[in-house]
């Protein structure tokens, strides 16, 4: 380990905090969604297609303005494009229990609007600010840090989500939520960029258009950029139809919450675990491990009769491989290109993974409802998961030669 001092100054350091409380707050709600996929449909007459669909559409605009608030964050502040992110959140979190929510407005309201809110609020951008206050010998435990506990929220949500659901019902369980938002609002005034003083890295006059151009001539971005694309197939078709499924299997709605939170419990240990191998391994043999065992996991889940143990046994070994894919590829754009635009380009990144979990959220409820079953989509995910693993092993972390001249 380089003995580089891990806190460079007090803003990193409550930069750091703040953005951890954030990504808790704003994963832990985006957590829970396909837990009122039933009382959606007894109440407001959505079925399993239109939320998969408002799902994909949410992680369709996520992916879409994350490079939008990327450019802000790197522009004007993290404090501000984060705020503003969680006024959409907000917005779209009390339209969804107050009105209107039906048809149309259902999917701008958990869409559209909620899918806004997690550009901004949800991993990538609170992630990216404070990957701007470390040196590249420390910044992947940083952002593993921010990873892990975001995924308390994760772990404590589906279980609160559970609880309420039962003894509240889905409106109040919403307005619940929309509290928390408001504290994320307040804490996201406390995720600051690096002044040019704290910056930890040389200054360089490139412009956003140089470094968009300099990133898409290079081979192991272009990778990078696809393979991230089966992450977030892979996560929203377990995060959003895995209730439904286990249900469909036989086993009670509790189990599916069980399943949801021991994935945000073991991915603390998953996310911390990648964080310190990328500062002792390669990255890229890190990611295609990671989609080698995801393809085992589901595999096994979907094979292995229908029991509690399987499902738990599910939870918590693609729980451990949930997010751990995060430092390791913001680790590998950092390296490569440096941290000046970093929100940008890691947003770029992102969209490929929301364009796949756009697919993940909404062929899983189109298979379900054309054939009855989950199966298809299973069997799409484990050949991604082959596909993943192979397309990162050429990747080259390496910087870019104007890094290395400076």
């Amino acid at each position: 380990m380089s003995s580089e001092k891990f806190i460079q100054n007090k803003t990193a350091l409550i930069t750091l905090i703040a953005a951890c409380i954030v990504v808790l707050i704003s994963l832990g709600v985006r957590q829970t969604f396909g837990l009122f996929f039933m009382d959606f449909k007894n109440d407001l007459d959505i079925s399993i297609t239109q939320s998969g669909l408002a799902i994909g559409i949410q992680m369709l605009m996520w992916g879409l303005t994350g490079p939008i608030f990327g450019a802000i964050a790197d522009k004007y502040g993290g404090h501000k494009a984060i705020c503003l992110a969680f006024v959409f959140y907000i917005l779209g979190i009390y339209f969804l229990y107050a009105g209107p929510n039906t048809g149309i407005f259902f999917q701008i309201d958990l869409g559209l609007l909620v899918g806004i809110g997690l550009g901004g609020t949800a991993i990538s951008i609170p992630m990216s600010i404070v990957g701007k206050h470390f040196p590249l010998s420390n910044r992947t435990i940083a952002m593993s840090i921010v990873t892990a506990v975001g995924s308390l929220g994760y772990f404590i949500s589906p279980l609160y989500t559970s609880y309420s659901l039962i003894k509240n019902g889905w409106v109040d369980t919403l307005f619940v939520f929309t509290i928390f938002l408001f504290i994320g609002l307040i804490i996201a005034f406390f995720v600051r960029s690096p002044s040019a003083a704290q910056s930890i890295e040389k200054p360089n006059n490139q412009s956003a258009i140089e470094a968009f151009k300099e990133a898409f001539k290079n081979k192991s971005y272009i990778l990078l950029v696809s393979g991230f694309f089966v992450c977030g197939f892979h996560i929203t078709l377990v995060g959003t139809h895995v209730p439904k499924y286990v249900i469909d299997r036989g086993l009670e709605s509790w189990t599916a919450a069980a399943i949801l939170s021991l994935i945000g419990l073991f991915n603390i240990f998953g996310s911390l675990l990648s964080g310190y191998l990328s500062t002792k391994i390669s990255k890229k043999i890190i990611l295609s491990s990671i989609y080698a065992l995801r393809g085992i996991s589901i595999i096994l889940f979907i094979f292995l009769p229908a029991s509690n143990i399987n499902a738990f046994i599910f939870g918590a070994s693609f729980g451990f491989l949930w997010l751990s894919t995060v430092p390791a590829t913001s680790g590998i754009v950092a390296h490569i290109f440096g941290t000046k635009y970093l929100g940008i380009l890691y947003g770029i990144v992102f969209l490929s993974h929301q364009v796949g979990s756009f697919f993940g959220a909404f062929l899983g409820g189109l298979f379900h409802d054309l054939y009855g079953s989950y199966d298809y989509a299973w069997y799409l995910a484990i050949v991604l998961s082959i596909f993943a693993a192979i397309i990162h092993l050429p990747i080259k972390e390496e910087a870019v030669l104007r890094l290395k001249i400076e």
